[in-house]
């Protein structure tokens, strides 16, 4: 198995990043503060308007180290492509894949179960470990509509149909998302998913950090050497990395949700680590931002027993391991393509 290497993230505006041999040397104020061997990282994350000379992205390119750019409002703005791995005959059973309907609903289908299934889990979890603390009746309707929506999933005959059982689904499991939310200060801001702009405290961390995991999920496509854009169940167009959100979507709930929610119930989020634009608009302050980094560097280090795999990985690896999966469905070794599904 793949081992988990770090991600360098890269929050301050005053910080220079050059190349000295196979090593990434961060510089402050003309000091030295970080140095990094290239055989240590799997990707750079810049969140600042920091300097990188062309020598730095260089050797990030030679080493298939992915390296992205992200607004302070955690808007992703662009990345630095580095050769695509894998050989030209597994990218043209994608496309053909892709160019066929049934299969890409077959595929699609199971993406979508995955993604109820770990959405169900979650609310599983919050009822066993809070039940006296939560509206019991509306939690206990929410999964039973998600177990309905998992039946409903093989009846679907195309996208449509199989976009609007999985809307209903996200609709029903957001309309009690609060319910996860065991901290008082918190408890009572997240009124429903709101995206562009995120319009309170816990939607700014959700948004957050569906940017990081998407660069991790692009990171490990192009890895294995599958095409970030060319996918399956959303739509493809120019600059979007269509099988990025596709394959995100089993992971969401697991690998952001969980760990959003334990960010605040845990109090290491407070109310005053937000800025509020005039628009409404919540997003997260430098101080926060460091801080919840960090969080999100040592939950990847954790380890868990893959449901598919039954081997011991690091939760980091997981989009590698899902996009490697992938890979090998879309090559024939796998009669099904097999989603991540939480136990």
């Amino acid at each position: 198995m793949r081992k988990l290497r770090n991600t360098l993230y890269i929050t301050k505006d005053d910080m220079f990043m050059n190349r000295e041999g196979d090593t990434l040397v961060l510089e402050q104020n003309r000091e030295k503060v970080m140095q990094i061997p290239i055989l240590n990282l799997e990707g750079v994350v810049i969140f600042s308007s920091a300097a990188v000379t062309p020598q730095a992205l260089e050797l990030c390119s030679e080493n298939n180290v992915h390296v992205s750019y992200i607004s302070y409002t955690g808007k992703f703005l662009v990345k630095i492509q580095n050769p695509m791995s894998g050989n030209v005959a597994l990218r043209r059973s994608q496309f053909r894949l892709v160019e066929n309907q049934e299969e890409s609903l077959k595929l699609a289908k199971n993406v979508c179960v995955g993604k109820v299934f770990n959405s169900r889990v979650v609310l599983q979890r919050l009822y066993r470990d809070h039940k006296d603390q939560i509206d019991e009746d509306a939690v206990l309707d929410a999964i039973h509509y998600l177990g309905q929506g998992l039946k409903r999933f093989s009846s679907a005959t195309n996208s449509q149909e199989l976009l609007g059982i999985e809307g209903d689904a996200a609709k029903h499991y957001y309309s009690v998302f609060s319910e996860l939310i065991v901290n008082d200060d918190f408890k009572d801001s997240f009124k429903g998913r709101s995206r562009r702009p995120p319009l309170d405290a816990v939607n700014a961390l959700l948004s957050y950090f569906y940017v990081l995991l998407s660069h991790d999920v692009t990171a490990a496509l192009e890895t294995v050497g599958l095409d970030p854009q060319m996918g399956f169940y959303h739509k493809i167009r120019s600059g979007r990395s269509s099988l990025s959100l596709d394959l995100m979507e089993e992971l969401r709930a697991y690998l952001v949700d969980r760990f959003v929610v334990s960010l605040i119930n845990n109090r290491v989020v407070k109310k005053e680590d937000f800025y509020i634009k005039e628009n409404g608009a919540y997003y997260l302050k430098d101080e926060l931002r460091s801080v919840v980094l960090s969080q999100w560097q040592n939950r990847k280090k954790e380890t868990i027993t893959h449901p598919y795999l039954k081997e011991k990985i690091e939760i980091g690896l997981i989009p590698y391991v899902q996009a490697l999966l992938l890979a090998r469905y879309i090559r024939g070794d796998l009669d099904a393509y097999p989603p991540f599904l939480m136990r």
